[in-house]
């Protein structure tokens, strides 16, 4: 997979809602998330900080069965370490759960969650790279909506395919997705430099087309359960859906939203390696 470290593609006014965005995401994960041993974000074993944070999840984010039955578990996490019915170690659940939770805002606040450090800033590289552009064209106000509206339809997408799953939806992959989905279609032949780590994670150019295209593809893929166990963790759905829906939104508007940003071609960079490649106004 090619990890997107910068793109060539000029700005009209400074990216304030996509700054914003990612410094509350940081800071919900440093102040607010509690933080568990984890590998990749997969837990291993049982420790009060895992059981800690599964209740913190459980309540501020998004289980696909309470967004279809519009209505909280019965069941939910203390937080606290307890016996299983069998004799062993466990988290321990009860009944009614020690929380209230409104289905439909936990979509909101499960956008600014995320489970370990490397979940956090791989959301926010892909924002970072990529979000700054679409709010220039469409505007920070606009923008903000647009992400929003974009987490949405990816949790109620993948909640609707997986209408029983009681596994918890965090992070700000499916707000991201749209964001991507309407990069694509607006400039699609913008140029990004990105690094493969197989290739020992050397820079080279590549048009956005094909790195956000191959990214899809994998989404997809993983989604169908190509290439991936079947306890992964991700939410691969999510992904698929929100891509898909912020490049359907951004299509009918391509013409004004490239008229919104400056002409490429009176930016061109500087460098000649990078004038080197194909630039153009019709990305």
């Amino acid at each position: 997979m090619v990890i997107p470290i910068h793109d060539i593609n000029p700005l009209k006014r400074r990216p304030v809602m996509t700054w914003l965005l990612i410094a509350v995401n940081v800071l919900v994960f440093v102040l607010f998330t509690p933080v568990s041993t984890a590998v990749m974000g997969l837990h291993r074993g049982t420790s009060p900080n895992v059981c800690e944070q599964r209740r913190f999840f459980e309540e501020w984010g998004a289980i696909p069965k309470e967004l279809m039955a519009d209505k909280q578990l019965p069941v939910a996490d203390t937080g606290r370490i307890g016996l299983n019915p069998d004799g062993t170690t466990g988290c321990e659940v009860s009944s009614p759960p020690p929380f209230h939770k409104n289905p439909v805002l936990s979509v909101l606040t499960s956008m600014f969650l995320h489970g370990s450090w490397v979940h956090l800033l791989g959301n926010m590289l892909f924002l970072g790279v990529f979000g700054n552009n679409v709010e220039d064209r469409m505007g920070r106000l606009r923008f903000l909506f647009f992400y929003v509206a974009c987490g949405f339809v990816a949790a109620y997408g993948f909640s609707f395919a997986q209408p029983d799953s009681r596994n918890t939806l965090i992070g700000a992959s499916g707000a991201i997705a749209g964001v991507l989905g309407a990069y694509l279609v607006v400039f699609p032949r913008a140029r990004v430099i990105g690094v493969v780590p197989i290739l020992f994670f050397i820079p080279f150019w590549l048009p956005a087309w094909l790195v956000l295209g191959f990214w899809f593809v994998l989404q997809y893929l993983y989604f169908a359960g190509i290439g991936v166990s079947s306890g992964g963790a991700v939410a691969y759905g999510a992904h698929v859906v929100g891509f898909v829906f912020g490049a359907l939104v951004a299509l009918p508007f391509v013409r004004r939203l490239r008229a919104a940003g400056p002409d490429p071609r009176r930016h061109a960079p500087r460098s000649r390696w990078v004038r080197g490649t194909r630039w153009g106004p019709d990305r």
